[in-house]
């Protein structure tokens, strides 16, 4: 049993829930402003009231995991994007200040400041968790002692960029499936024209991020030229983005959300099986690179969390479940909504 691997792909795991269910709560933020009247946007904003803070604790126990498998990656990691990172925390806490904050004043004004403070916040969001996926592809500077040696603005680079966009259109697109699966009337319709839009978008920066990887970070496709059975995966990834505006146009919103779960799902796959056994690649100085073999914890150290994760993880799922079954069904606003 190879414990690291393990470790990798539980990690991934968690990382991909927190996508997957935080990602509709960034994709309805970054939708927000497009609706007009206070109703529609306490309607979006109780789609996700009851459930966007517990889809957090997957992002915690991911982070929580990193530190203990992987410790020499947290350790650089946070402490070379501290700047990157204090701005997403910043966003992190002011997106939730504005989701509590927006109806305790019945002003015009005061509700329209924080709509647009909840619907900028998850843009920045989801574009600075992009931005960090593309600098992990990159590289990044590393010196014989593990730590990077960059800047902050080094890590706006281009391609990274395009990343960050193209994660903003990957959630706008999540985030209007499950508005669509939450409301109904005169709101359903509109937010079903949203969805076309957002596919459209979210496919142009698919294939553009797509072309971009494979002519200058050619290292991603690697494994997949040496173990061609790994295609399957790539191929599962476009049926998935395929079937949601089918499942759309025949008006079965909850398959199109588990369309693009999968599709988000498979994505971080395919990115998880580009960067393998890197975790951290340096650039320009790759035997500084941190794997899953040099920067991981003792051998016992990681059979101990296994047995802990196998353990806690049914815990995390099952309220994560319980919590969406509780909640299931069309929004109706009460005097207890935002």
């Amino acid at each position: 049993m190879d414990l690291n691997i393990i470790w990798f792909g539980l990690i991934g795991v968690l990382l991909a829930g927190y996508a997957i269910l935080d990602g509709f709560d960034l994709g309805v933020g970054a939708l927000h402003l497009l609706t007009k009247t206070d109703s529609e946007r306490r309607i979006a904003l109780n789609s996700i009231g009851p459930v966007w803070d517990g889809n957090e604790v997957w992002l915690v126990t991911g982070g929580g995991a990193l530190f203990a498998a992987f410790p020499d990656v947290y350790a650089t990691v946070f402490s070379g994007f501290y700047t990157a990172f204090m701005l997403l925390l910043f966003v992190l806490i002011f997106r939730a200040v504005a989701i509590e904050f927006r109806s305790k004043q019945e002003s015009a004004r005061w509700r329209r400041a924080w709509d647009t403070a909840f619907s900028v916040s998850s843009i920045v969001i989801a574009l600075l968790m992009g931005v960090a996926l593309g600098n992990i592809i990159v590289g990044i500077p590393l010196n014989s002692s593990k730590e990077f040696a960059g800047s902050f603005l080094s890590l706006l680079n281009p391609y990274s960029i395009l990343v960050g966009i193209t994660t903003v259109a990957l959630f706008m697109m999540h985030g209007s499936i499950y508005l669509a699966l939450k409301t109904e009337g005169d709101l359903q319709a509109k937010v079903r024209s949203w969805i076309n839009n957002t596919i459209i978008f979210f496919a142009i920066c698919f294939v553009t991020t797509t072309m971009t990887t494979l002519v200058y970070y050619p290292s991603m496709a690697a494994h997949f030229k040496e173990y061609p059975a790994l295609f399957l995966i790539a191929i599962l990834t476009m049926l998935a983005i395929a079937n949601i505006p089918r499942e759309i146009h025949k008006g079965r919103e909850f398959r199109a959300f588990l369309s693009s779960s999968s599709s988000i799902a498979l994505l971080l796959l395919l990115f998880a099986i580009g960067i393998f056994p890197n975790i951290v690649a340096s650039v320009p100085n790759p035997e500084n690179s941190l794997t899953v073999y040099n920067a991981a914890s003792s051998q016992k150290t990681l059979m101990i969390m296994l047995i802990v994760a196998i353990i806690g993880m049914p815990f995390v799922v099952a309220y994560t479940y319980i919590i969406h079954k509780v909640y299931k069904g069309k929004v109706k606003l009460d005097e207890t909504s935002y």
